[in-house]
């Protein structure tokens, strides 16, 4: 690309005015935003902005100008241009899979335009359809768009002068993941006008890579990462942030879900520890999923081939305590009338994981120790010891060294135990992991109880994302088993199916209403109000005798007033989305338009 000069260059505060779009174009219209703007919330809590289940990002524009300008200066251009491409790219993978999630019933075509909405909702500028042609079946797709009030070339041309290439790499990047994703198939877009060349508007085509030829070879390099190694060798290994199995393994029920970064990090020390003998402490409030990293650990460990035994300290009645880890002996006390193996015996050669360990009484951690330092126990009522191979993964939800100074535990046990400490942060803290969580445990109960849920309705979603979830990932599991079982066969789970028991939420949250303002959300409202859901599930399949119901206490009410009271509550219920106002009453949008015509109320649905 043409730069030009230091000298050339705008400076950074110079006002950028867009050049207007050429009025004589012919575009394709695009159906509401409602929808999408819908999916967009803000959490003052934590400090997140949901966009559906994606955490989102609100950055300054001249910041990524900047970005753009020291990556040119300090890489070069097509280092520049490989990185920002391969970040549009993937954003534009993460939107296709909402597109298919938010409007699944829609035509191909409404499905498809979320794309090129979302330029407009997250910021990036206004794109228009000129030509939009997408059939996923045959596979056939051709693509024109106009780019207004692009953000990436505002910001190239007020460090660069007006070049002879285009500068919306981001972009194009994105429109190019984004279509590829959808339609199931490589698909490149290339821009054949840009403002930074000069042109009045940005205007971009795209096809099927098979179908550019050997025009595409150049742009379809900036996707790949080749080119960021000058000598194209091949890139050094990195470690993997998931979970790895041996091969040939089926993933177990049982295995660790997330995505956070909490996660990825509980996970790298699992992998780190697993090889080793050393004894691991697992610390973290009720319900995080403690045995389930611990079983992973063992997994993962030399002795996956050898018993994972599993002692749940504080369920033991205390007198019972000592026979049950270390086993006990005939006559030893009355009613022992033959020899046993304890949970050490039985764990020899593989792992014993003590659940609950801060339970143990000063006896028994007495014992422990012992086991612990020489390797070696004795059964209750013995005089014999027994040597015993068994690597020990201890989990504890309360705080050890506040224990040790109140004198409930041993400090030389502590310090035996906290060999390699590893903290898994509580659900509320790592949101991310959420919605992988639930189609975890959708798919898990789905399978057992034999239903076939759908998924979860965008409502479920908020509720989710804004619970505080104080028992964690074990109360994650109950409610989401609950939703199974009380949704209806074949649907979308709902907030009212997961919420029953009273749960309180605290999470202040915010939402962009239709007329594009911040306003703030009662998280409550998901769940409160189960009168007015079960009425909007009677509205979708036609709710007059509803209406009808609450008529009756009125006098002398038409059946034309009746039909105006619906079709306001069904505008009201789709915060002015006309199709979606339809869809509640089974009836398709021009129907839906016409009846708001002739009563009047088109107003409410604009």
């Amino acid at each position: 690309m043409k730069t030009g000069s230091r000298a050339d260059r705008t400076g950074a505060d110079k006002p950028i005015t867009p050049p207007p779009a050429p009025q004589d174009e012919t575009t394709v219209p695009f159906p509401e935003l409602a929808d999408l703007i819908g999916r967009l919330h803000f959490s003052t809590t934590d400090g997140r902005i949901w966009l559906d289940d994606q955490r989102m990002l609100l950055i300054h524009a001249s910041s990524l100008g900047m970005l753009r300008k020291e990556i040119i200066d300090n890489l070069g251009l097509d280092v520049a241009r490989c990185l920002m491409t391969r970040m549009g790219y993937h954003a534009g993978v993460n939107d296709a899979r909402l597109a298919r999630k938010i409007r699944s019933r829609t035509p191909i075509r409404d499905m498809f335009a979320v794309g090129p909405q979302m330029h407009c909702l997250e910021g990036i500028g206004m794109s228009q359809a000129v030509r939009m042609e997408c059939d996923v079946e045959k596979g056939t797709h051709y693509g024109e768009f106009l780019w207004s009030s692009p953000v990436e070339d505002e910001e190239h041309i007020r460090h660069f002068s007006i070049g002879t290439e285009p500068a919306c790499w981001m972009q194009i990047g994105y429109a190019s993941g984004y279509s590829s994703e959808f339609m199931g198939r490589p698909i490149l877009y290339r821009e054949v006008e840009c403002q930074s060349m000069g042109h009045q508007i940005c205007r971009i085509v795209g096809k099927p890579l098979d179908e550019w030829g050997p025009d595409a070879l150049q742009d379809q390099r900036f996707m790949e990462a080749d080119i960021l190694r000058p000598d194209h060798s091949p890139a050094p290994p990195r470690p993997s942030c998931e979970l790895i199995l041996p091969r040939g393994e089926n993933p177990q029920p049982d295995m660790p879900v997330g995505v956070s970064p909490s996660f990825n990090t509980v996970m790298h020390l699992v992998r780190k520890v697993a090889p080793t003998r050393a004894t691991v402490l697992f610390l973290g409030e009720s319900g995080v999923g403690k045995e389930v990293f611990s079983r992973t650990l063992h997994r993962l460990s030399n002795r996956a081939d050898k018993p994972f035994v599993a002692v749940n300290c504080a369920a033991i009645p205390e007198q019972l305590i000592e026979s049950e880890l270390f086993g006990v002996e005939r006559g030893a006390f009355t009613g022992a009338l033959q020899s046993r193996l304890g949970r050490f015996e039985r764990a020899n050669g593989g792992t014993l994981f003590l659940d609950e360990i801060g339970t143990l009484t000063a006896s028994a951690q007495g014992k422990l120790l012992r086991a612990l330092q020489e390797g070696e126990i004795e059964r209750l009522g013995d005089a014999q010891t027994r040597k015993v191979d068994v690597r020990v993964i201890a989990a504890t939800n309360v705080d050890l060294r506040d224990e040790v100074k109140a004198g409930r535990f041993r400090e030389d046990l502590f310090f035996r135990l906290n060999v390699f400490p590893v903290r898994i942060i509580p659900l509320r803290e790592r949101r991310e992991d959420i919605p992988l969580l639930m189609n975890h445990f959708l798919n898990k109960f789905n399978t057992r109880h034999e239903r076939s849920q759908t998924g979860f309705t965008q409502r479920a979603v908020d509720a989710m994302l804004s619970y505080d979830w104080p028992g964690n990932i074990r109360e994650m599991e109950n409610v989401i088993e609950r939703g199974v079982i009380l949704a209806p066969p074949e649907g979308a789970i709902d907030a009212p199916h997961l919420f029953t028991s009273g749960e309180r939420f605290t999470e202040q949250r915010f939402a962009i209403n239709r007329d594009g303002r911040l306003v703030a959300v009662d998280p409550s409202t998901f769940i409160a109000d189960l009168t007015h859901d079960r009425e909007a599930e009677r509205v979708s399949r036609g709710v007059q005798q509803l209406l009808l119901d609450e008529a009756d206490e009125c006098e002398q009410v038409s059946l034309d007033e009746i039909e105006t009271l619906l079709l306001k509550r069904a505008i009201g219920r789709a915060q002015g989305n006309v199709a979606a106002a339809a869809r509640l009453l089974g009836i398709t949008r021009p129907q839906m338009l016409y009846r708001l015509k002739s009563r009047g109320i088109l107003s409410d649905a604009e």
